[in-house]
Parts: structure tokens; C-alpha cells; sequence
């Protein structure tokens, strides 16, 4: 395949085949789409092309994005965006190097995750029961909650989950996360409870929209009448604040990021391996799940000085 003429094209033939072949998540390709569109604005204004620029013109753009006072974490994924879309043209012929390979990239700083205590948790789950303007909007919230804080789903999977999910009182749920990967994740008792009831009310209510107004099924777990034919990840954003509000907390500390942190926080207290946690969380490399192992220090700290002889106190040799 020979290589487009311009820019757009590329960065359109390589978005293309990253969602036909690798699966990428529609907010991936849009992450790209901005990174890349943004390269492309600097390649055309110093009049280089995308099939002659070296390795020097790719660390020249990630200069003037520093000088721009980008964050670290900004500029590492625009380094990655570029080292795809090479990585891309270099296997299809459009290219015979990808010249941002071997550009050490700014690095992300190591930040730990923000995170709730365990009675923090129990407060938004309880306030979450009366959190709704009619009883079934209740039941669906506290399911929303459960299944969230059970199970650590990344927002945007808990709100698209299908209801064939859901079927059959499962003791397990079977996630579709990033890139189009299937994990599995049980559920607690009391998230098993309120799946139950929500998909009781959810499915009446379904009936009587069918019957009535002939509206066909939904085919998710939690429908709603936006164009994504679900509860939208704004939407979800914005009961969880309402929520927290009446639970007691600020709102600026809960967010559904949050509440997956405290799921692997919580977990990794409790005695939880690290690659369990990884698997729960659907993380594509270990390295990514790390960042929690700053909540075992305590812990193996007791450990150490309940357990090893030498880290006793000395026995008291003063007599009277």
C-alpha cells in the first residue's frame, strides 16, 4: 500500500487501522486523533512532511511542547501517539525507520492515586439508597454503586455493560474493557443482591415500554434515552456527586476513578496479590497496577516489627 499524500491521510489510514485491527477504544483513537492532528499543525508550519522528517524535527516539536508548559504525562503520550503512527508506517511501507523510536520520552510522574477509606465507601453505598427521584431510580443507583465499588470497572464499562451480562444471578460478570479484552470479575453478596433487584425493576419497566409504546428492548444494563442508548459516563459523573453530597463527603474527591482506586486499595489492605489485582483491573502490564503497593507499607512495616526478633524493643536490663 503506498503511502497517502498528506498528513490527514496518514493520521486517517493509521486511526482506521487501529480501530479495525487493534481493537483501540473509541477515546483511544480520539487521544491520538488530537496528538496527532497536533504534530501534523507543527510538521506543516516548519514545511516538512510526515515521509522526511528525522528523529531531530520529532524532538524539536517535543521541545516547543515543554516550552509550552505541557505536563510531563502530555508530552510522554504525544511521543507515544507519534512512535505509532511510525511504528504503523514503518510496517506498511510507507517508511524505512520510524524515527521517533528511540527518543527517550519525559516520563510520567508518579503520582499516588487518590483514594476513600473503607467508611467513606460504606457512607456513599448507604447514601446511595435513597439517591433518585422515584423508587426504581433508587434501586438502579445503588446497583450503579455496587456493582462500581465490587467489582473496580472503569466508568465507561460500567455504564455500556449488555443486560445479557447480568443474566442468570450471576456470581461473576464478564467485562469488555480496553482494546476489546474480556475479563471476569466476581461479585460481592450485596452487589449480587442489587443486581437483582435493579434487572427486576429494569425488566418491568422494559415490558411496559414495549407494550405500551412498542419500544423495543435495550440491550444494556442500564438504558437510558441518550444516544448512546445508555447512562452516559457525564451523567453517571454527575449522580455521583449528588451522592456524595448526601453521603457527606466533597464532591471534588469522588469521582468513578476514585472509587476504582479504593476497590484496589481496599483489596491490597485485605491481603490481595498484586497480579490478582491486576487481572481484576484489566490492566495490559503489571507496572500499571504498582502505583497501589504504597498502601502495603504500613502494613508490611507491622508486619516486620511484630514479627522479625530483631526489630523487637530490648528487654528493660535496668534494676532498681
Amino acid at each position: 500500500m503506498s503511502a497517502p499524500s498528506d498528513a490527514a491521510g496518514w493520521i486517517a489510514t493509521f486511526l482506521d487501522a487501529q480501530a479495525a485491527e487493534a481493537g483501540s477504544a473509541r477515546n483511544t483513537l480520539l487521544s491520538y486523533g488530537r496528538d496527532l492532528n497536533d504534530f501534523a499543525g507543527f510538521v506543516a508550519a516548519k514545511s516538512l512532511t510526515l515521509d522526511t522528517l528525522t528523529r531531530a524535527d520529532i524532538e524539536t516539536y517535543l521541545i516547543r511542547c515543554e516550552a509550552e508548559g505541557l505536563a510531563k504525562s502530555t508530552r510522554a503520550r504525544r511521543l507515544s501517539s507519534i512512535r505509532q503512527l511510525y511504528r504503523f508506517a514503518y510496517e506498511e511501507g510507507w517508511r524505512a525507520d520510524n524515527p521517533a523510536i528511540r527518543i527517550a520520552g519525559p516520563g510520567k510522574p508518579q503520582r499516588l492515586p487518590k483514594t476513600l477509606g473503607l467508611d467513606e465507601v460504606e457512607a456513599l453505598l448507604e447514601a446511595a439508597r435513597d439517591q433518585g427521584r422515584s423508587l426504581p431510580e433508587q434501586i438502579r443507583n445503588r446497583c450503579l454503586m455496587e456493582l462500581l465499588y465490587a467489582t473496580g470497572m472503569r466508568v465507561s464499562e460500567l455504564v455500556g455493560l449488555p443486560v445479557a451480562a447480568a443474566r442468570g444471578n450471576p456470581a461473576m460478570l464478564l467485562i469488555r474493557g480496553k482494546g476489546d479484552k474480556e475479563r471476569m470479575v466476581p461479585l460481592s453478596p450485596p452487589a449480587q443482591e442489587a443486581l437483582a433487584a435493579w434487572l427486576a425493576c429494569r425488566d418491568a419497566a422494559e415490558e411496559e415500554a414495549r407494550v405500551q409504546r412498542r419500544v423495543p428492548p435495550s440491550r444494556f444494563l442500564f438504558p437510558s434515552g441518550a444516544k448512546e442508548g445508555h447512562l452516559t459516563r457525564q451523567g453517571f459523573h454527575g449522580l455521583l456527586k449528588d451522592i456524595a453530597v448526601s453521603a457527606g463527603i466533597s464532591p471534588a474527591r469522588v469521582t468513578p476513578h476514585v472509587l476504582r482506586h479504593a476497590f484496589a486499595t481496599h483489596l491490597l489492605q485485605g491481603g490481595a496479590d498484586l497480579r490478582v489485582i491486576q487481572t481484576l483491573l484489566g490492566h495490559a502490564d503489571l507496572s500499571t497496577t504498582e502505583i497501589y503497593t504504597h498502601v502495603l507499607d504500613e502494613r508490611l512495616k507491622d508486619l516486620v516489627l511484630g514479627h522479625h526478633p530483631l526489630a523487637r524493643p530490648a528487654p528493660d536490663t535496668h534494676r532498681d
